[in-house]
């Protein structure tokens, strides 16, 4: 284990906690902006600099395409979301995610040798995380991050076994169409309603 990859896991979990948990559209865009640091710390460990760093732009700018559309956004949802009950039980079940993760990433490491147990540990942290996060909302925002969070650990894991340009590319267009199609599911409510 390198101590840039703990680094790396380390952004990951925390920046997978607070996409989880917080409702302020500033944390949601700084949390992104830190996971895909995170994103391009691992997947630099496979891919030349160049590449890697691909990641993290592409990462920054589908975080500012959500925060911009966020800033103009002028309705504030209150939901049963911001009940203690629902943060504790997020909480609770991310740590279950991390115990999950933590136990089977040893055997996913033999089983796919080219990978790093860093890289194996932050991807099914994101993979996890992004899928519980997919599971428990329906609001636009929170879906299109819950996507992007699992897309970026699948990212971590394929960038250990294929070091393609092409297949870089392509993952980087499906993350700003995914930050697209979500600011324009943001803002087509109050389209409507300006009609």
């Amino acid at each position: 284990m390198t101590a840039l990859g703990v680094i790396a896991v380390i952004l990951i979990s925390l920046s997978a906690l607070v996409l989880l948990n917080s409702r302020d559209w500033r944390w949601v865009t700084g949390a992104l902006a830190v996971m895909y640091l995170g994103v391009f710390l691992l997947v630099g460990q496979s891919w030349n600099f160049s590449l890697a760093v691909l990641k993290v732009v592409i990462g920054w700018m589908a975080a500012v395409v959500l925060g911009i559309t966020q800033m103009g956004q002028t309705h504030e949802q209150k939901t049963e979301e911001n009940l203690p009950s629902g943060r504790i039980f997020r909480t609770i079940a991310s740590g279950l995610v991390f115990l999950v993760v933590f136990s089977i990433a040893p055997g996913f490491v033999s089983w796919l040798p080219e990978l790093s147990s860093e890289q194996a540990v932050g991807g099914m942290i994101l993979i996890g995380m992004g899928l519980l996060q997919l599971g428990m909302t329906a609001r636009p925002i929170r879906v299109v991050v819950g996507l992007l969070t699992t897309l970026a650990g699948f990212e971590i894991i394929y960038a250990a076994v294929e070091a393609s340009v092409l297949v870089a590319g392509l993952l980087g267009g499906v993350n700003l169409g995914l930050a697209l199609v979500g600011a324009y599911l943001m803002t087509a409510p109050e389209m409507e309603d300006a009609q």
